[in-house]
């Protein structure tokens, strides 16, 4: 649950006026991909119909995907690269088409890189759910209409089945690695859970076990801060004009988020007590930086992201538990048979350096003898911006 684009991943700065500038043409009502947009670097993998946990179905279902290296002969070095909350199949490459944003992880995937291309055929798909391609809330239902809330609750579990039907697709039995932050590393954790067998690394980041009641309660004010704006309209905003969508409601949730991503050791460094311009906000109608910061990320946010698809991801985010129905956690984790790397970041207050230890002391075949912990003043998004540290970490997992 991340900032998944690397324009948002930059240490904190003010946002000067030109910045905000680029930003004041009235936003559309969904900053989804839409089938007839610019496919730029995606491709498409067609599933076909699609039964969730909960007994729902999706008559047809795709995943967005995007590539890099050659799969070999024996198919044995595919890596599979699991996003965030608010990420997409993008890993790396410039903004353009079709990608509204660079790359998420420039730095750690590609050629020569931790996840060497030239070596590993890396495949990153936008999560079931998704609204980068992939199927989701703002795709086009069986009756020519947007799914909106109509579409099924979706579980972690979920996710990876969607993913196992892609790696079903491109030919892949067992996949060399695969590798996972935030949400992503909830993913990567029910991969070593469900498909020990289809697994011989793992690669566990900054993730928990289970989602815990506080980090529900923290979704939970994210998810009405969408559904009480007045344009979400019951989810049915997709023929809305610009500027008539729900982008309040999602900036708001995007605010609310980014607070829990980075410590605050870093916004007081960088902020302090400053003021976005020459007018006092203490009384005379200005404003403090950090604030004009939050409302940059969280309007910028609505250009490229679903309300629709960020209350199906973060509610599947809810469901996460590694140990349910299955005996409880130590008993999930006890199943996972691949090479493990567990990794956690010292500042991260969403998802808390305990949670990375109950899943190192719970997996029997970590690759080291105690839990890895970066330290970092950037909080949860530390796993995205300490590439040093990250790489450093798997390169030992991949080149063993």
């Amino acid at each position: 649950m991340d900032w998944q684009a690397s324009e948002d991943t930059v240490p904190s700065a003010p946002i000067s006026e030109a910045d905000a500038r680029l930003l004041r043409a009235r936003p559309p009502a969904t900053g989804a991909w839409r089938d007839g947009d610019p496919a730029g670097d995606r491709r498409f993998a067609l599933l076909g119909a699609f039964r969730t946990e909960n007994g729902e179905s999706l008559p047809f279902a795709r995943l967005a995907y995007e590539s890099w290296g050659e799969l070999n002969a024996a198919g044995d070095n595919a890596v599979l690269v699991l996003h965030a909350l608010t990420g997409d199949s993008h890993v790396r490459g410039e903004a353009g088409p079709g990608h509204p944003t660079d790359g998420w992880w420039d730095g750690i995937v590609g050629p020569g890189a931790a996840i060497d291309t030239d070596r590993w055929f890396v495949v990153a798909p936008n999560m079931l759910g998704g609204c980068q391609g992939s199927t989701g809330p703002a795709s086009i239902g069986p009756d020519g209409r947007e799914w909106g809330l109509r579409f099924p609750y979706l579980t972690i579990r979920d996710q990876i089945a969607a993913q196992a039907s892609l790696a079903d697709t491109l030919g892949i039995d067992r996949w060399a690695a695969v590798v996972g932050g935030s949400m992503g590393g909830m993913q990567a954790l029910e991969w070593g859970v469900t498909y020990p067998e289809r697994v011989e690394r793992l690669a566990v980041l900054a993730a928990p076990p289970t989602t815990t009641a506080d980090q529900v309660a923290l979704n939970s004010v994210q998810l009405e801060a969408i559904r009480i704006d007045p344009r979400f309209a019951g989810g049915e905003y997709y023929d809305a004009a610009d500027g008539d969508g729900p982008h309040r409601g999602l900036a708001l949730a995007r605010r609310m988020a980014l607070l829990n991503y980075r410590s605050p050791v870093e916004l007081n460094l960088r902020f302090q007590r400053s003021w976005q311009s020459d007018v006092s906000p203490l009384g005379g109608g200005g404003r403090f930086a950090v604030e004009s910061y939050l409302d940059f990320h969280g309007n910028k946010f609505t250009r490229r992201f679903d309300a629709n698809s960020y209350l199906t991801l973060v509610e599947a985010m809810n469901s996460h538990d590694v140990g349910r129905d299955r005996g409880g956690v130590e008993d999930a984790l006890a199943r996972v048979t691949a090479r493990t790397l567990v990794l956690g970041i010292d500042s991260d207050r969403l998802f808390p350096v305990e949670g990375q230890e109950r899943i190192f002391r719970g997996i029997r075949t970590t690759q080291d003898d105690e839990l890895v912990v970066i330290s970092s003043d950037f909080g949860h998004d530390g796993f995205l911006i300490e590439t040093d540290a990250v790489t450093a970490h798997l390169r030992r997992l991949l080149e063993d």
